[in-house]
């Protein structure tokens, strides 16, 4: 059985009001068109086909969510009640009751049943038919079994819609998520909205009326869940990668699209009744509790503040009377990641700001400052020239290291080892000329000498 749908609790945005006006004498085929609008009121063939559609996929529901759901630039729900009725004249839908709201709440036919099915896509699950019960007059049975529990789950996908989160068709209910052991986690909402960066969340409805820690069992499950590894997916080679290359081991990554962002699927808790500092005291108490879930892991590098969220799941929580009261809807800064205490848009409440983009900053700077530790260390042990007192330059380090003899002008910088050279060079080239001026006296005198013995002899 299906989920229960009760009118939307949302209030109409501005520009747009509720036509409950009271019943006119005219006939079916009269509509309620506003004077001089362009706006096509009729319940065209493409308005039958999104009704059908919508209680295909939520069984039940009222003309008011199906309006904020479907149509929410209209000004008010009339059209949406006329095509209800134009579908009813046809045997498609049927007014299951009248809730204490005013609102009918409607159904398909087993006719309109079989119709929904062939207008939704093969991936797309089609809720159980709400059979149509008749007492012993022939009468049918009136269904007293209202579920607030369902109609908050409509409403909640009625305003993300209207606020641009997807469509009717991204929606899915009660989706199972089966564990090795024994249990199915159902997700009240399953929503995929690529084209609002969202491309795939999974929201939980909550009421208040539970214990708290049945919410951490609900995460807790979610997390098992996305653990789990693929279908011959090797367990060996699954501990081998770091980061967002883990998902391609696991079995959610067949299932849903990647999100985009570290972490796996999102999980958003909407709470709804009961008061404003009960809710609030339910989101502390869930986000003391659940910690362990969503915080993601500090990578262990000293200096390193970044967290690393590949293996966490993002955990969300809003209110639906929060939305409702916000101007801009589910679009507004209405939302809050477990973990901080800001109110962000959804997109800003998903992101990771001090996930792997910090990483990667820190990472870079860490190199950075390893160089220049490492430079400053080398500049420390690099040589003073022992005569001018310069240090030595690369080249010039990099020539005395290269070789394992050791040379006395290791201990002097290029300029004045070149100069060194140069004077050795010098004085050799003094001496040889000396040595060669003294051979030449010597030879002169030695020939001056053998003239003179030479003229005595005569």
């Amino acid at each position: 059985m299906g989920p229960s749908i009760a009118p939307s609790t949302a209030t109409s945005p501005a520009g747009r009001i509720a036509a409950g006006q009271p019943r006119k004498s005219r006939s079916a085929d009269a509509f309620d068109n506003p004077p001089r609008s362009t706006q096509v009121w009729k319940p065209t063939g493409v308005r039958r086909k999104e009704v059908l559609r919508a209680l295909g996929i939520f069984q039940r529901a009222t003309a008011d969510q199906l309006w904020r759901m479907l149509r929410p630039a209209d000004r008010h729900d009339r059209c949406t009640r006329d095509t209800l009725n134009a579908l009813k004249m046809t045997g498609l839908v049927r007014v299951e009751t009248r809730l204490e709201s005013g609102h009918q709440l409607w159904v398909l036919t087993e006719k309109g049943h079989k119709e929904a099915k062939t207008l939704l896509p093969k991936t797309v699950r089609i809720s159980a038919l709400r059979k149509l019960r008749l007492d012993a007059k022939g009468q049918p049975v009136k269904d007293d079994g209202y579920d607030e529990h369902a109609a908050a789950v409509t409403s909640m996908a009625a305003v993300l819609t209207g606020a641009g989160y997807g469509t009717p068709l991204s929606w899915q209910t009660e989706i199972a998520h089966k564990l090795p052991y024994g249990y199915t986690q159902y997700a009240d909402l399953t929503m995929r909205a690529p084209g609002a960066g969202v491309p795939a969340m999974l929201l939980e409805v909550d009421r208040v009326n539970e214990p708290v820690d049945d919410l951490v069992d609900k995460l807790r499950r979610y997390h098992d869940w996305f653990e789990l590894l693929a279908p011959k997916a090797d367990p060996h080679r699954e501990r081998a990668p770091r980061g967002a290359a883990v998902h391609d081991f696991r079995l959610w990554s067949r299932i849903y699209p990647a999100t985009g962002r570290e972490g796996y699927v999102p999980v958003a808790f909407v709470l709804t009744g009961k008061t404003e500092a009960q809710r609030e005291s339910r989101m502390r108490r869930l986000e003391q509790a659940a910690r362990r879930y969503f915080a993601g892991t500090p990578y262990p590098w000293a200096g390193f503040t970044a967290v690393d969220y590949h293996q966490a799941v993002p955990v969300v929580v809003t209110e639906l009377e929060r939305i409702t009261a916000d101007p801009a809807g589910a679009a507004g800064r209405v939302w809050r990641r477990l973990g901080r205490e800001e109110w962000q848009a959804l997109g800003e409440a998903l992101d990771n700001p001090d996930g792997e983009r910090l990483y990667r900053m820190e990472q870079e700077q860490s190199r950075r400052r390893h160089a220049e530790r490492e430079a400053a260390e080398r500049e420390a042990k690099r040589p003073v020239c022992t005569q001018c007192g310069t240090k030595f330059n690369d080249e010039r380090w990099q020539s005395i290291r290269q070789y394992s003899w050791r040379s006395e002008t290791d201990g002097l910088c290029g300029p004045c080892a070149t100069e060194h050279f140069a004077r050795i060079e010098a004085e050799g080239v003094a001496q040889r000329e000396a040595e060669e001026a003294a051979v030449r006296e010597a030879a002169e005198a030695d020939a001056k000498k053998g003239r003179g013995l030479f003229g005595r002899r005569r």
